[in-house]
């Protein structure tokens, strides 16, 4: 799916369920964090019509996600805790070259934030077709269904503006990393880990 080399054990989500309280909070903070990432690509490429148009729609969505599971939280008489690390993330950040033209450093930072959304989505899938909950089994199948729209918008902007990148071949790299890296995570009940 989406590439990904690994696919998420399923039994994950019997860690998910030990801790649905856990899992939410994370997944808020996530969907957070995605509409921050969204603004500040905008805010460091506002010359970019299309891109910011496009940016700022996934930056609303975004927030309107956060605000769905922050409702779920509460309707279900949970605690929102703190903002979680994501250790997921910080790997794949490592991986991102520095170098290069201004354009070479937005496609890298596009092709970062279609890795994470790629696993976002898997794991929202795995998600909606293995927990028990009919409520949450339909919440993560309709964003999957969003995060799917998000990866392919940012893996087609990368190849927009690429200058001097092979961005096919730059995305089996992120693919390769990352297959490196998930081996490590599914052992907790947050979204990436």
């Amino acid at each position: 799916m989406l590439g990904l080399k690994l696919a998420t054990d399923p039994r994950w989500v019997n860690i998910v369920e030990s801790n649905i309280e856990e899992i939410l909070t994370d997944h808020a903070w996530c969907e957070q964090k995605a509409a921050s990432n969204a603004i500040s690509l905008i805010t460091q490429n506002s010359e970019k019509e299309e891109l910011v148009t496009a940016l700022m729609l996934i930056a609303q969505e975004e927030i309107e996600h956060f605000k769905m599971v922050h409702d779920l939280i509460k309707e279900r008489g949970l605690t929102f805790g703190r903002e979680r690390k994501d250790s997921y993330v910080n790997e794949l950040f490592k991986f991102m070259k520095k170098d290069g033209s201004r354009n070479d450093a937005l496609c890298e930072r596009l092709l970062f934030s279609a890795m994470i959304e790629a696993r976002s989505c898997e794991r929202f899938k795995v998600l909606s077709e293995n927990i028990k909950d009919p409520e949450l089994a339909q919440f993560y199948r309709d964003l999957m269904i969003s995060e799917a729209g998000h990866y392919t918008t940012f893996l087609g902007f990368a190849k927009k503006y690429a200058d001097h990148v092979d961005v096919d071949k730059r995305w089996k790299e992120w693919i390769d990393y990352e297959t490196s890296i998930i081996t490590n995570y599914g052992k907790n009940e947050t979204v990436h880990g």
